[in-house]
């Protein structure tokens, strides 16, 4: 418990670590001064939460009920937790995405309170002095983003701060790691987006991007200023950086710090995405080669293949190129491939057609459709389209929450192909055992755990994730698997091991439950 623990009167109920609101009881009340600042009924926590999700609900949109989330994390940061604990399936999508993707377009105009840090590039020179200026010195977890590609929306610049803070919110209410570890950070370069540049409450800096040597200056300063601040081993998490960056700084760094990309690693970059399934396929028995030719990329420039007059190939992709005439449009490569196996992640909208679909239900039974784009609007297509034009045979799942179907009188359940199966275990992994780095085995580990654990009763109703009611259990399996992944190639740092890594883990999860806030007191005999 952080040095906030001991505040008195009326700061203890503005302290969102510390307050308790009408939880509070009559005995603390009197201790802490605050007795009379409260109307006298105690409220237990079960009852609070009932109360906040009841007025939640009466809200009018979801806008408006992720900013009652986010201020009761500023009132109140344990109930806060335990909402989101207790109501993943109805509080995730607004906490994150596809909710978060209208608050950050919406940033400047809905913002109240600052979560999180912001640096930005005239801080170059000085980083380390700005992440001094935190005030929880034990961090173990930066999600840090500089906003050039936030979900499918594109360069939203300072905007792109609502990413970390609530990738951090399900790093503590999925995976449990300590709230007071985590740092939410925004790296402010300027932004290329002329709506925002000219948007009168637009909060970061009034530039375009700093790019080229004085980017990746900075980006270095950050990390080893991170580093010398918070400890080698805490966890940075790069996020939302455009795909130009975001490879070749995760090459750069991932040896060299604990880092690692979810979007690449465990998301929906295709580049990231195909690498991990070729790891799946090379434990199968195929061969590096043989794996990967069974892997179709296709682009903004149409389907990857060597000598491709429209280039566009980079080191990534060319791995993936295959030796075939090039091709443009999506239905065209899909007549050419027929792949059993479609999946979104080039952030161009509603690519699936309803042509496309009926195609791929055409060369194979149960065809797998993964429309990944974030947020929901920008989906490849929506599980309804999906269902009926494979005449509900397909497998679906989607990055963002899509509601049930009833289709010929069968209701299917969209899954939710979402990394937030994946990264909240990461870092509770990672946090716990202080691992020292994060190689590309680690998630093919939790991707073969999480497999693990979906039920004959998940896939009968077309889920092929659990169900969002078991993510707490997911993420701490996801953790225990990796750690002894990482104690059996020497990645962790704690020593000795645990005896028991499920037992060690789940009793350094965060629980939301009401602190001690009175300070200690013991009994002394009686002096002379």
């Amino acid at each position: 418990m952080s040095y906030r623990r001991y505040l008195i009167g009326r700061d203890v109920l503005l302290d969102g670590r510390t307050d308790k609101g009408t939880a509070f009881s009559i005995e603390e009340r009197q201790a802490l001064r605050i007795h009379g600042l409260l109307p006298p009924s105690i409220a237990s926590p079960e009852l609070q939460v009932e109360r906040f999700m009841e007025n939640l609900r009466n809200l009018p949109d979801d806008l408006s009920r992720y900013i009652a989330l986010l201020s009761l994390q500023d009132r109140n940061e344990t109930l806060f937790y335990r909402v989101v604990m207790e109501h993943t399936q109805e509080t995730m999508p607004l906490v994150y995405t596809p909710t978060v993707g209208l608050a950050c377009q919406k940033y400047g105009l809905i913002f109240a309170k600052p979560k999180g840090l912001f640096v930005s590039i005239h801080d170059k020179g000085h980083i380390y002095d700005v992440l001094s200026n935190w005030p929880e010195h034990d961090i173990r977890a930066i999600v840090v983003t500089d906003g050039e590609r936030i979900l499918g929306l594109g360069d939203l610049g300072c905007n792109g701060m609502g990413i970390p803070v609530g990738k951090l919110s399900l790093y503590t209410g999925l995976g449990g790691v300590a709230p007071e570890y985590c740092l939410p950070l925004m790296l402010d370069v300027g932004t290329n987006n002329k709506t925002l540049l000219n948007n009168k409450y637009y909060l970061g800096l009034r530039q375009n991007r700093v790019t080229g040597k004085e980017y990746d200056d900075f980006i270095d300063e950050f990390m080893q200023a991170a580093s010398k601040r918070f400890g080698h081993q805490c966890l940075i998490q790069f996020e939302d950086f455009a795909n130009h960056n975001a490879f070749r700084l995760l090459a750069k760094y991932r040896d060299q710090y604990c880092t690692f990309n979810d979007d690449i690693q465990a998301g929906e970059a295709s580049i990231g995405m195909s690498d991990l399934l070729v790891i799946a396929m090379e434990r199968e028995g195929l061969s590096l080669e043989d794996a990967r030719k069974k892997i179709f990329l296709v682009d903004s420039k149409g389907l990857v293949v060597k000598n491709r007059p429209t280039g566009g190939l980079n080191e990534e992709k060319k791995r993936y190129a295959h030796e075939l005439e090039s091709i443009i449009q999506l239905s065209d490569i899909v007549d050419a491939i027929k792949p059993t196996f479609l999946i979104g992640a080039a952030g161009q909208g509603p690519a699936f057609t309803r042509e496309i679909l009926e195609k791929m239900a055409s060369f194979s039974k149960h065809p797998v459709i993964f429309a990944l784009l974030n947020p929901t609007s920008k989906a490849e297509c929506t599980a309804q389209e999906a269902y009926e034009a494979t005449n509900g045979e397909c497998v679906f799942a989607s990055g963002s929450p899509f509601p049930n179907v009833e289709y010929q009188g069968k209701i299917y359940i969209p899954g939710q192909g979402n990394n937030s199966y994946i990264f909240p275990g990461v870092g509770l992994a990672v946090v716990t055992c202080r691992i020292r780095h994060i190689p590309e085995e680690l998630f093919y580990i939790a991707a073969k755990t999480l497999s693990d654990l979906v039920t004959e009763e998940d896939l009968a109703v077309g889920l092929v994730y659990p169900s969002l009611e078991k993510i707490h259990d997911v993420s701490r399996s996801i953790a225990v698997s990796l750690a002894e992944y990482a104690y059996e190639h020497n990645l962790a740092a704690l020593y000795p091991k645990p005896d028991n890594l499920d037992q060690f883990i789940k009793s350094n999860q965060y629980t939301a439950n009401y602190q001690d806030v009175l300070p200690s007191k013991w009994d002394w005999p009686k002096l002379n």
